[in-house]
């Protein structure tokens, strides 16, 4: 499905990836995402910042639709990927989160085997006819997530042996095992050491010559540092979007400024 052998696209022409119109999400009477109008690239690192409560891990989660599983939320608006509205009653929502993998804020790995947490996603949606060829799914995404060479004496012990940076790894190795297109990051270095941080952030910047990749992190510095493009959210809404080096260095609107200069927190 991927050529890694192609060459990057420019961020700037970069396809849309992620096209998102007038998203609202509200949490019973709470007005928690307001008026969102976005498009994000292929091939890209986009970070979303802003304060604790601003709505970026709201946000993200719309893109996988797990939003769905909290009773009191309601989503409206169009979010398309590939130009299909990921919101149309056709839509399966699992099926979607196979295209659109997910890596939350602490290692969550099941109660598996190191080979079983890699293995489950493509079993369940029968991506490979043979036991040889889902050996080779699971070394493929463990290479992927630069953990193979850690753990292939040992793919049958617990993944929660792990220690919390490999357990990270091994939740993208997870995530990336069903091919998905669309790689969800919601703060997955906030619990970790900085040497399994800068793990990770490398990591990432391998991962975007496949996928479109969108992290929410508390740290701009890592939103410096790994990403292409930056969104600015704040008390629900989308204030900035653009080119990260550009947001870092030439803000256009005050509240950007104020927050990255830290005069707001």
């Amino acid at each position: 499905m991927y050529d890694v052998t192609k060459p990057e696209h420019d961020v700037d022409q970069a396809e849309t990836k992620i096209s998102a119109r007038d998203v609202q999400v509200y949490y019973g009477d709470t007005h928690a995402i307001k008026d969102v109008n976005v498009d994000i690239a292929d091939k890209t690192v986009t970070s979303f910042i802003g304060p604790s409560g601003c709505g970026k891990s709201t946000f993200l989660r719309c893109i996988n639709r797990m939003n769905d599983t909290i009773d009191i939320c309601r989503v409206e608006g169009e979010i398309r990927i590939d130009g299909q509205d990921i919101y149309a009653p056709s839509v399966d929502p699992v099926q979607l989160r196979a295209k659109v993998g997910m890596v939350f804020q602490k290692p969550n790995p099941f109660p598996k085997s190191i080979y079983d947490n890699v293995a489950y996603g493509p079993k369940i949606h029968g991506m490979t006819r043979n036991k040889a060829e889902l050996d080779e799914v699971v070394e493929t995404a463990l290479r992927g997530a630069g953990l193979w060479d850690e753990v292939k004496d040992r793919l049958d012990t617990p993944g929660t042996g792990l220690s919390g940076g490999q357990q990270q790894r091994l939740c993208i190795a997870r995530a990336v095992a069903t091919q998905p297109e669309v790689l969800l990051m919601d703060e997955p270095c906030s619990a970790l050491d900085p040497i399994a941080t800068a793990l990770i952030e490398d990591l990432i910047d391998g991962l975007k010559k496949q996928f479109s990749v969108v992290i929410v992190t508390h740290s701009m510095q890592q939103a410096a540092r790994i990403s292409q493009k930056t969104a600015f959210f704040h008390l629900g809404n989308l204030v900035e979007y653009g080119d990260t080096d550009m947001i870092f260095t030439n803000p256009q609107d005050e509240r950007t400024e104020n927050y990255i200069t830290g005069r707001t927190g």
